[in-house]
């Protein structure tokens, strides 16, 4: 998503929680926070706001392929997703908290296979939670609940794919005032297919890191139902909702934050 656009939330959130910027805690675990498809790191400007001030050490990973961190559709693979997240945590001296959005689901998965002694907890936002051998395509082709399906546009020429403009505000801001939903709308940028249509290769590895999921009640994209299927056949450690819809990080950032806080152990 689009940073110009959704940073102009954050003085709003910063003067409706009375925010201020806070020095952060040595005792307290490093949040890393990942956005998912047709998403940029802005989606979390105010998440992370809050969550400084209550005195985390926040990094916010934006992945390849996108304003931010450019790269050629044809050169963006699961592995460059993983790569960038795994360079991104290398120098924490501690395991991190990582957080990741619908699709981030997958790269923080194989980032926790590839480098389980850096994760001290997953946090699944509205997030696919894979088992070994999924890909994005083929779990969310079988969410009988989502609504994203048919708003989907693939351009194989580019190797890329979007969402139809018409549906974004529906789809990903259904629970947000008319003047949200339109930004929420104006921020979808293109997402490059390969990482999309990718199997991740999950082993004992990451079965033994520690996961939470935050649901989503309202979400159109990753429906209810599939979160809880996922959550069924990968049990968590814990489990919160919001009752919100596929971006609570824009209609409900502070309750993102203090669902975050919640889920370490």
């Amino acid at each position: 998503m689009n940073r110009i656009r959704l940073s102009a939330l954050v003085p709003l959130l910063m003067v409706a929680g009375g925010l201020a910027a806070a020095r952060a805690d040595t005792n307290k675990p490093p949040i890393v926070l990942v956005h998912g498809a047709w998403e940029t790191s802005s989606i979390w400007d105010g998440v992370a706001v809050k969550l400084k001030h209550d005195g985390y050490s926040v990094q916010v990973v934006t992945l390849p392929g996108r304003p931010g961190n450019p790269m050629p559709a044809d050169q963006v693979s699961m592995d460059s997703y993983r790569n960038a997240i795994v360079a991104a945590i290398a120098n924490d001296r501690e395991p991190v908290v990582l957080v990741g959005h619908s699709f981030a689901g997958f790269p923080i998965s194989a980032v926790a296979e590839a480098e389980p002694g850096k994760i001290r907890t997953l946090v699944y936002l509205a997030a696919y939670l894979p088992q070994d051998g999924q890909s994005l395509l083929g779990v969310a082709t079988n969410d009988k609940g989502s609504k994203a399906g048919p708003a989907v546009q693939i351009d194989k020429d580019n190797g890329i794919s979007t969402i139809a403009p018409d549906a974004r505000a529906g789809l990903f801001a259904n629970d947000a005032p008319p003047e949200v939903r339109a930004m929420v709308a104006s921020a979808i940028v293109p997402e490059p297919l390969a990482p999309l249509a990718t199997p991740v290769h999950l082993t004992a590895k990451f079965a033994r890191v520690d996961k939470v999921y935050i649901h989503t009640a309202r979400d159109q994209v990753v429906s209810p139902e599939l979160q809880a299927a996922m959550v069924a056949a990968m049990p968590v450690r814990k489990q919160q909702t919001l009752d919100t819809g596929h971006t609570p990080f824009v209609t409900d950032p502070n309750g993102v934050a203090a669902a975050i806080e919640a889920s370490i152990g």
